[in-house]
């Protein structure tokens, strides 16, 4: 075994978290040490998906606090780009997502949640289950009505009720 392939524990000497540098290929794509790549904002993508019927959930990011929050606690975190904030998936609407599997892709530079939700299980801010309520008309069905078609029948929770005065994170 090679430097890059053999286990051993990853954290650092004081039980935390340690976050590797990256220093070769061979230890990026095919080692045992956690060395992800932040874009230039700081950020690494993060598609989250339900532990038990594997749709995906959201699509959201991650900067490095939120990666080890998630990884120390097993508690989703995220960094909102509209809000430029660190937040705790749920914290306001009790609809967490507790990480039961997360895995990282080939060159580290994406990460994947499979997680089981608290509450009614949604995860979108909309109300809906997933983020990914809507589907696009493609190809021949293009020409069948409306660009978007709506794949959930009804919201989970009502979105004002949850989170009254807090502002909308969609931006225009």
């Amino acid at each position: 075994m090679d430097q890059y392939s053999e286990t051993s524990h990853s954290g650092a000497e004081d039980g935390r978290l340690k976050l590797h540098g990256r220093v070769s290929v061979a230890q990026v794509e095919e080692g045992v040490q956690l060395a992800p790549r932040f874009d230039s904002d700081g950020l690494i993508a993060c598609v989250t998906t339900d532990v038990t019927s594997g749709d995906v959930l959201m699509v959201g990011y991650m900067n490095r606090e939120a990666l080890e929050r998630t990884i120390e606690t097993g508690d989703a975190h995220y960094w909102s780009r509209a809000r430029q904030v660190l937040w705790r998936k749920g914290a306001t609407s009790g609809l967490t997502q507790s990480v039961v599997e997360m895995r990282i892709d080939d060159d580290q530079d994406a990460v994947w949640l499979r997680v089981r939700v608290a509450g009614s299980g949604a995860s979108c801010h909309v109300g809906y289950r997933s983020c990914f309520y809507r589907r696009v008309r493609t190809g021949n069905e293009r020409s069948a009505g409306h660009d978007l078609v709506f794949t959930e029948e009804h919201k989970t929770f009502d979105p004002a009720e949850v989170y009254g005065d807090v502002a909308n994170p969609t931006v225009l």
